[in-house]
């Protein structure tokens, strides 16, 4: 086994977890909401870019750019019209919600897409490598990560230079404090999830680039973010891309040890996590 390979692997592949992970992070840094419908709407925005490269026979990167206004839009209808309603001091409405949009968004793609497997056609980029030493390493691999870090980088500079991530940060910390000085929450919240889906229309092109995927990967595809996110550390981007990367170091070396480990390592390392560092990597200093 090539050691050095098989963890170049996976912190490659830790960037796409963590393009799972970074509208989840988003989301629950801003209003404790957990969506479980996230990787629903992932795999939502897969075929979005998937019918868009068909149809008008687009680049998935310029299909890309189309579907991240439409996801935007997708997400801020979402939270102003059912999520915001959800709200409170109570945990299960929104966890019910989701879940019922789960179940909804899976048999629709059913219906609509049966169940067989679908790919994103990315013409050369598919078997496209460049060689660091003597490792030969994907072109899409590496564009998925480096996505990752500017989704990080941008979001980053958002939340902390920027009116609305000001109006972010207030509203996380005191809602009712932050709309007696004249933020609008709900607004706010809507915006806040209208970002987090535009960025699941990243995650989704590089999932549908990167491998099949059909209607009921969904979960899947939330309990990796879920575990990225917990890993790293609730509320803390950065710590979502350490957590990505763990996770996807865990799955490569299990997988090259034997492949039927692959996924089972991903879930030890997170168990191991959750066992010495509770509250992850990158905690947020004030919950």
């Amino acid at each position: 086994m090539n050691w050095a390979d098989t963890i170049l692997q996976g912190i490659l592949l830790g960037g796409l977890y963590a393009l799972f992970a970074a509208g989840l992070s988003l989301v629950f840094g801003i209003m404790r909401l957990v969506n479980l419908a996230h990787g629903d709407l992932i795999v939502l925005a897969a075929y979005l870019i998937l019918v868009l490269v068909d149809t008008l026979n687009l680049n998935p990167f310029i299909a890309l750019v189309i579907a991240m206004p439409i996801m935007f839009g997708v997400g801020w209808l979402l939270q102003t019209y059912v999520l915001n309603r959800t709200l409170g001091p109570d945990i299960l409405p929104p966890l019910l919600v989701t879940f019922g949009l789960s179940v909804v968004l899976q048999n629709g793609l059913l219906q609509v897409y049966s169940a067989d497997s679908r790919r994103i056609p990315s013409g050369y980029l598919d078997t496209a490598s460049i060689s660091i030493g003597s490792l030969h390493v994907g072109v899409m691999p590496l564009l998925t990560f480096f996505s990752a870090v500017a989704v990080i980088l941008i979001l980053n500079r958002l939340l902390y230079a920027t009116e609305l991530g000001r109006a972010f940060r207030a509203t996380s910390d005191d809602a009712v404090t932050a709309g007696l000085m004249g933020i609008q929450p709900n607004r706010t919240f809507a915006i806040a999830t209208g970002i987090a889906m535009a960025i699941v229309a990243v995650a989704a092109l590089y999932l549908g680039t990167r491998s099949n995927f059909d209607p009921t990967i969904g979960p899947a595809r939330l309990i990796y973010a879920f575990e990225a996110v917990i890993m790293g550390g609730l509320g803390s981007l950065w710590g979502t891309l350490v957590g990505g990367i763990i996770l996807g170091m865990a799955q490569t070396i299990g997988g090259a040890i034997n492949p039927e480990w692959q996924i089972l390592a991903g879930h030890i390392a997170f168990v191991l996590v959750l066992l010495f560092r509770p509250r992850g990597f990158f905690p947020r200093a004030v919950d």
